[in-house]
């Protein structure tokens, strides 16, 4: 009877052996799991790259131009023109007539002993697109007009140049006149230069008196520049409709 006493011991002892081992294996397997969680970052917690809005521009409110031709009645040409040489004008060239276009006109009304009347008329129009890295179309028309007005003003050789708002005429328009000496005869000159939305339309009207002829008025070449110059931006309007 004592004897059986250690053998029962062992016989216990012995079961106990894979309990114990199947408890230690689990939580061994949970401790690595613990200790690899922490040792990894949560995918959750990582900070996102910021991702940065690509720049939006207001769109262009014209996308087409007028054939510049065109862009001036025939009636006016007419009467700023007289005797005009071609009644249909002469078309500068353009790869992007969408984008930009020009014209001229030009004409001698010759009254022999009386002395002659020369005149030269022309335009061109320039028309922005909206560009994410350069702005909108208004804007870069804005930031344009500014620098043709300052172009035109800074013509070689002219004389007496003087500058004034053209009220009426487009968003906004420029008129400068300004006097130019060519073939030994004194040319008057008389440029508007207009914005209309994201378009800019440059009109230019000079002329001379040969024989002894009457030189034009800064003042009538103005006028009708500013006749011109609201037919073109009304042209421009009906291109886009």
């Amino acid at each position: 009877m004592y004897r059986s006493a250690p053998r029962l011991t062992r016989i216990l002892a012995c079961a106990a052996v894979p309990v114990m081992l199947v408890v230690a294996g689990c939580s061994s397997d949970s401790d690595s799991k613990s200790d690899a969680d922490a040792q990894s970052p949560s995918t959750a917690s990582s900070p996102q790259a910021a991702v940065k809005p690509k720049p939006t521009v207001a769109p262009a409110k014209y996308t087409q131009l007028p054939e510049a031709c065109k862009a001036i009645t025939g009636k006016t040409i007419e009467d700023l023109v007289p005797e005009v040489k071609n009644e249909k004008g002469t078309p500068g060239k353009s790869s992007d007539t969408a984008s930009r276009g020009s014209c001229a006109w030009n004409g001698l009304d010759d009254n022999g002993i009386k002395g002659s009347q020369y005149r030269w008329l022309d335009i061109s129009l320039l028309r922005y697109d909206s560009d994410p890295s350069l702005g909108s179309a208004e804007q870069r028309a804005q930031e344009n007009y500014t620098k043709e007005v300052a172009k035109v003003k800074a013509t070689e050789g002219a004389t007496s140049v003087k500058t004034s708002p053209a009220a009426g005429v487009g968003n906004e328009a420029t008129a400068i006149s300004y006097g130019l000496k060519k073939t030994d005869e004194d040319f008057k000159y008389a440029a508007i230069v207009t914005r209309t939305e994201n378009v800019l339309i440059t009109v230019s009207y000079n002329g001379a008196g040969y024989a002894g002829a009457k030189t034009p008025t800064p003042s009538d070449l103005m006028e009708d520049a500013v006749k011109a110059s609201k037919e073109a931006v009304a042209a421009v309007a009906a291109a886009n409709k």
